[in-house]
Formats: structure tokens, sequence, C-alpha cells
């Protein structure tokens, strides 16, 4: 059997708001290599060169094989395995940004039906896509704007070959969706539900209706609930204080955000830190 392999490059500091690549690469892996349970604060498109492996989370459980690609989404738990006996080798392009979720929208992705079977979309176009996205890699903002560059041509690739019904339900992005997408990307900043609604072109009242149909939720309990978990995230993986952390995911109160904390969590963030650590 082929000796498994990893060929993988990060991004540093060079990312772009609208869109940009986080990693690339390349892997082949040792039978039964499992990654997960887990979860990614990324997108990331794997598409299966050889071999085979399973593909789960909470909802999808689906055995993927050369030819399959099936994309990560980010804060969705899920594992996926190589095969025993025919261990998958695969290409991947992770990428995050303001565009990100839209762009997936407009794709046969689905957090339902989180892969593309073989045939669907010509093999070739999206191993050449992701080679060029890995052939642009490199530390200058130069090389960072040339891989968003591939980036936006592969997902185009995708676009191009989703069905026609479904591309047009997607391209119907609701305020919701837009509001969720504003959301995500600037939850660090002091931004207010009128910020949002500014943002998508309609009322708050307008707004709060939309995001209680798409998100059984209002917009300001979303806000909260993403960044207590970003601030979840930081406590686990940082050693920042709990007043830096509550700054850096938007609360300028520290007392605001140690309530919204304990209501969400049952406990304070300091009393997280240390039972997780």
């Amino acid at each position: 059997m082929e000796a498994s392999y990893k060929h993988s490059y990060k991004t540093g500091e060079n990312l772009l708001n609208s869109l940009s690549v986080y990693n690339v690469g390349y892997q082949k892996c040792d039978p039964e290599y499992q990654w997960g349970p887990g979860v990614r604060d990324h997108y990331c498109i794997h598409h299966i060169l050889s071999g085979s492996g399973c593909y789960c989370t909470g909802t999808v459980s689906k055995h993927l094989e050369e030819g399959d690609t099936f994309i990560l989404y980010p804060g969705v738990e899920l594992r996926y395995q190589a095969d025993a006996d025919k261990p998958w080798e695969y290409a991947w392009a992770g990428f995050m940004g303001a565009d990100a979720a839209s762009l997936i929208r407009n794709t046969e992705f689905s957090r339902e039906t989180p892969y593309i079977l073989k045939g669907r979309i010509p093999t070739e176009k999206i191993r050449d896509g992701l080679e060029r996205i890995y052939n642009a890699k490199g530390n200058t903002y130069e090389a960072a704007v040339a891989m968003t560059g591939e980036m936006y041509s592969l997902l185009a690739v995708f676009m191009h070959y989703a069905e026609h019904e479904e591309k047009e339900k997607a391209i119907q992005l609701t305020y919701a969706e837009k509001a969720e997408s504003y959301i995500e990307t600037n939850y660090s900043y002091p931004i207010t539900v009128e910020e949002i609604a500014s943002y998508v072109g309609i009322s708050r009242s307008h707004l709060f209706r939309s995001f209680q149909n798409y998100m059984n939720r209002s917009p300001k309990e979303y806000l909260t609930e993403y960044r207590i978990k970003q601030a979840c995230r930081l406590l686990r993986e940082t050693d920042l204080s709990v007043s830096a952390i509550a700054y850096s995911v938007g609360f300028e109160n520290n007392l605001y955000f140690s309530k919204a904390f304990r209501k969400q969590k049952g406990e304070s963030p300091s009393e997280y830190r240390k039972s997780r650590v």
C-alpha cells in the first residue's frame, strides 16, 4: 500500500475580509485515520482523489469514495474517517470571510446534504481548482490575493453546476441569512441590532420577524449566543483574562458578559475555563 503523506499550508496574517483561504493541502491517510469528533471555525472543501471513507455529523452519515466531494461547515460537530482497507486520499481548501456563506448557498452543498457525489461536476475541474489554490500559496499579501482569486474560481465551478432550481433558491437570500453573515463577521465589534438592520436594508421590526422565522430567535439573542460561543473557544484555547475575552467578542461591559455567559452555560466564564483545562 502506498505510504501515507500530508502536504499542507496554513495562511498567516494576510486574511481578507470578503473571502480568504485559511488552509490548503493534500493528504493520503493511514487506514482508519480519523479527524474529530470536533468543530471547525471555517468552511473546508475536501475532494477525494482515491480510496474511501465515512463522513458523519449528528444528522448525516455517508460513505464517500473517489470522485466525491464533501464540505465542513463552521460550528458543526463532525468526524470523518478513512476506510481500513482502502483509506482515502484527498485535497482540501479551507476558507472564511463575509462572502463565504452566501457563495456556498449558491452551490449544491447544504447542511442537510454536505456532499456532492461523483458525476455531478467534472472531477478534473475540482482537482484543477484545488491545485491552483495550492500552487498560489505564499506568505505575502499578493499570494493571499492570488489564493482568494483561485478560491472564487473554484466556488464558481460548484455554482455553475448546481441544479437550476436549487441555484435560484439559494440566490434568493433571506434577510435573516444576510444578518447572520454580518453578525459572524462583525461580532467582535460593539454592533447593534439597528446597525445590522441598516446593513441588510430593512427596519428593525422587519429584521426581527425575518430572523424569528429563520433562526427561531431574535437577532439580539443570536448575536449574544454567537459571542458566547466565541468566548468559550477563547477560554479553552488562550490565557487571555476574562475581561479581555469579553472585550474581544464584543462585550464592553464585563459584568454583562458574565451574566450573559452564566445564563447560557450555567456557570461563570472562570468556572467554564477551569472545568475544561
